[in-house]
């Protein structure tokens, strides 16, 4: 097993990282931490990536994640540089977790019912809804808890650099427990312990947040409400940028150089093939030892190197299944919206043809749409003004740049203004708010071409490579070049996945890489300072 620790870098080693998302920044302070000098280059006038944030007459929104999950990955990554999340966020747990809707059957209102975390909580409101569910989501609990525990320590922190973690005699041990979790979809796990179709979908919706559906990714993904029920649903106070601004605070601290504004051309090769620097569009150069790109991954591969450095190529992409697309609608609305907890969830009955028109054959805009509201507002009073909600809702659509761009004030393309107009109109009829459209005083929609334009994403996703059996751990693509020494990759489409705790896994892998550790495991926190 191979835990030692690599030289320190020489003195005056460059390290460029291309992004400054949060997986960006976070490779940069972990690698200026380790003693390397370090700049990250960001085309955008601001850094965040995915995790952004918009302003406007007293509402500020955040425009991209915003359910603050796996807290103890955010701790690990704190003590890494020394300090904790609660030194750096103000984190406020969520009563309740989040609120559900479903669709209803006339004119009222939908059946609703509020998720508080914690085992006796979630397990009562089973049992409420169905006989016997309380203690089959006690046994599936246990599983889910079993299985995140299994993740933590011995897959998502894998760089796959060797086979000796899959070789790990507890692994295979459990062989014959995580076959069946793996060849088996969530939905097919999930239906065949519960009946009631409104905790089915409880226990289906977090494939979303994996960037698919319950139908197509495995059920060794039941961990995920390992999260959300038995752990505890947190908010930072200010936003998700407070993330961003954290990371990027400490990455500054350790001499990081942040440059905004300024947009990478090419990723530059030496004679021998490793990577030397990057070229800028202004055509100047920065010279390096090492390159992080921490940029859509799709964007590296194809334009930022020429097709004989490429390790994933075009033709690698055409066999891959992005992430779901999604429609953002940004509203800043007048009065208070008691009837909408800090998370919503509506979700329809036509489940499974839902999730067909988003990733099936026939792609389109789902009408209904299951979909998620996040109102801060219920949490946090700097986000809105006095009086006033703030109200960030997505609507999971396909990955696909043809559906248009959004804009300020109805000022999009026609169809996505077309689809936020059904969404809030729907979200007023779910909810009893019935006069939401009038209250709205600030709109702004973002759609797949946005996306594409703005974040380089692949056809427009939302989140990275989906969650598929096929594109995770050791199928996914990992995090250094083989066709560049010396590159190597970070973020939300390489190992190990999606969301902002994958994404700060993802830059520890890229230190793991260069002190050649081939180890399962996080890397060992240093010793808290005494007295």
């Amino acid at each position: 097993m191979t835990r030692a620790r690599s030289q320190r870098p020489a003195p005056g080693s460059r390290v460029v990282v291309i992004g400054g998302g949060i997986a960006g920044l976070a490779t940069a302070a972990l690698l200026a931490d380790e003693g390397y000098a370090v700049t990250v280059i960001e085309a955008r006038e601001e850094t965040g990536g995915r995790a952004g944030t918009w302003e406007r007459d007293g509402f500020r929104f955040d425009t991209g994640p915003s359910w603050y999950l796996m807290p103890e990955v955010f701790e690990h990554f704190f003590a890494l540089l020394g300090t904790t999340a609660a030194a750096e966020l103000d984190l406020v747990p969520l009563v309740p977790a989040y609120r559900v809707y479903a669709e209803p059957e006339g004119d009222g209102i939908g059946d609703h019912l509020d998720v508080v975390s914690g085992r006796a909580e979630a397990t009562a409101l089973f049992e409420s809804r169905e006989p016997g569910a309380g203690a089959r989501l006690d046994e599936y609990l246990d599983s889910a808890a079993d299985a995140y525990d299994l993740a933590v320590s011995k897959f998502l922190y894998d760089t796959y650099a060797s086979s000796e973690g899959l070789r790990d005699p507890d692994i295979l041990r459990r062989i014959p427990t995580l076959a069946p979790l793996l060849t088996r979809s969530l939905n097919r796990f999930v239906d065949s312990r519960f009946q009631d179709p409104m905790l089915r979908q409880v226990l289906g919706y977090p494939a979303v947040f994996l960037g698919s559906s319950p139908y197509d990714v495995p059920s060794l993904y039941h961990l995920m409400s390992h999260l959300d029920l038995d752990d505890a649903v947190l908010y930072p106070r200010g936003g998700f940028t407070e993330i961003i601004a954290a990371i990027e605070r400490l990455a500054r601290e350790r001499g990081v150089e942040v440059r905004t504004g300024t947009a990478v051309a090419q990723i530059l090769t030496a004679a021998d093939g490793s990577a030397r620097g990057v070229r800028l569009a202004d055509t100047s150069e920065i010279a390096a030892d090492i390159v992080v790109s921490a940029a859509d991954l799709h964007h590296t591969e194809t334009v930022l190197l020429p097709p004989e450095r490429q390790t994933y190529p075009e033709r690698w992409w055409r066999k891959r299944t992005p992430s779901f697309g999604a429609l953002l609608i940004l509203l800043g609305v007048e009065g208070e919206l008691p009837e909408l907890s800090h998370h919503t969830l509506l979700f329809t009955r036509g489940w499974r043809e839902n999730f067909d028109a988003i990733s099936g054959r026939d792609t389109h805009i789902p009408d209904p749409a299951s979909l998620y509201v996040c109102r801060p507002s219920a949490t946090d009073d700097t986000v809105a003004p006095a009086g006033s909600e703030n109200l960030f809702v997505l609507v999971p659509i396909p990955a696909d740049p043809e559906l248009g761009r959004g804009g300020v004030d109805g000022a999009g393309d026609a169809a996505i203004e077309a689809a936020a107009d059904r969404a809030i109109e729907q979200i007023a009829h779910w909810t009893g708010v019935d006069d939401l459209a009038s209250r709205v005083r600030v709109r702004r929609t973002i759609a797949p071409a946005d996306f594409a334009r703005d974040l380089g994403a692949w056809r427009g996703n939302s989140l990275g490579l989906a969650h598929t059996l096929g594109q995770s751990a050791l199928f996914r693509p990992g995090n250094a070049s083989k066709k560049v020494p010396g590159l190597y990759y970070a973020g939300a489409s390489v190992l190990p996945g999606i969301g902002l705790p994958m994404c700060l896994i993802s830059a520890e892998l890229v230190v793991k890489r260069l002190r050649g550790d081939t180890t399962a495991g996080p890397l060992p926190e240093p010793a808290a300072p005494t007295g």
